[in-house]
């Protein structure tokens, strides 16, 4: 199959590939970096970026707000051409004040998502920001375009469509992921709906397939449907670049089909992640909290969810993968070893090609 670049208003990345934003600290500024320097979009996660700073748990806000110049501009320092892209979750608190930032610090595309981002045209006004939102279903989208387009007589730059194989926070209920979800007919549904809004501001807005995407096979799947490109996240963790510590790559190598689970998050989502000891003390309905709140979700209150998401992540990231919550996409099993971003991005484009 003959591969056609990703095309996003005046940009154009060779390779229709956007890597997953990945947190907390999975994907930071030198995963985003080799992504983008192989030929696609590296996206860094904007989830407590700064969990790393001196001062992050007496200010967080402070040590995130700093951490995102300082990995934005990593990433954008180190790449020969190309964009830079970052992932918010609407859920964060202090989201206007992050987005605000990374727009600041030269950021090229955001894509946002776990909540509807009806504000986010408003941040980036008067900037040749991209922007993205991430949405399950056709009812979201209509949602988040009607609101663009009624306040801020725009439209999206490009539009991610999640599907129930994705890692992290999922778009849909248990009920829903447990029950097959035709996610072709999501996205066929959705290219239809992005017509109306092509048609009225005379531009194309690409869409893009996510969730549980891993080699090129599935990619030319995808694209064969009629979408312009895909994300894939999980595929990256098991890389050198990857910004996770060495025991978070080595638990996706090691884990099996039958490992892989859903988990109730604080966010209000149900989340795909690894099967350890901190999931298995979850289902016996332990809580497992921290002594000082993070700041993380704006919904959250410390006295009544069963854990701390940011804790939990941040205990994976930083090697504690038995006792971290790790999210993973559904076809995490597949990883056996540890790669070059360059080797894996030249796999999948020479797979496509074959296809």
């Amino acid at each position: 199959m003959d591969i056609k670049p990703l095309k996003i208003g005046d940009i154009e990345v060779r390779l229709p590939i956007v890597q997953g934003g990945m947190g907390i600290g999975v994907s930071r500024g030198k995963l985003a970096a080799a992504v983008t320097n192989a030929g696609g979009i590296g996206v860094l996660s904007g989830a407590q970026i700064g969990y790393d700073e001196e001062d992050f748990y007496s200010n967080p806000l402070k040590a995130n707000i700093r951490a995102l110049k300082k990995h934005i501009s990593e990433a954008k320092n180190n790449i020969h051409k190309g964009i830079i892209g970052i992932n918010f979750m609407v859920a964060q608190r202090y989201y206007d004040e992050y987005v605000k930032e990374a727009v600041d610090s030269g950021i090229d595309l955001i894509i946002s998502g776990a909540g509807l981002p009806i504000k986010l045209p408003q941040l980036v006004e008067g900037t040749k920001v991209k922007i993205a939102p991430i949405v399950s279903s056709v009812r979201a989208l209509r949602l988040i375009l009607k609101s663009w387009d009624k306040k801020y007589k725009r439209t999206a730059d490009m539009v991610i469509v999640e599907g129930p194989k994705a890692g992290g926070h999922l778009g849909f209920s248990e009920e829903d992921i447990n029950n097959d979800i035709d996610f072709d007919k999501i996205l066929i549904e959705i290219m239809e709906e992005i017509k109306n809004y092509e048609a009225e501001y005379n531009m194309k807005i690409p869409v893009i397939a996510a969730g549980g995407i891993y080699d090129g096979y599935d990619v030319t799947k995808y694209l064969k449907l009629g979408v312009d490109g895909v994300q894939i996240a999980t595929r990256f963790v098991t890389t050198n670049e990857c910004d996770a510590h060495d025991n978070y790559k080595q638990k996706y190598i090691d884990c099996k089909e039958e490992d892989i689970t859903l988990v109730k998050s604080p966010v209000g989502l149900p989340g795909r992640a690894i099967n350890n000891n901190f999931v298995k003390r979850l289902n016996n309905k332990e809580r497992i909290v921290d002594n000082k709140c993070h700041l993380c979700i704006s919904s959250c209150n410390p006295k009544e969810i069963p854990f701390c998401i940011s804790k939990a992540l941040i205990d994976a990231v930083k090697g504690d993968s038995d006792n971290g919550l790790m999210f993973c996409g559904a076809n995490a099993h597949l990883a056996d070893r540890i790669m070059s971003v360059q080797d894996v991005m030249n796999e999948i484009e020479s797979q496509i090609k074959e296809s």
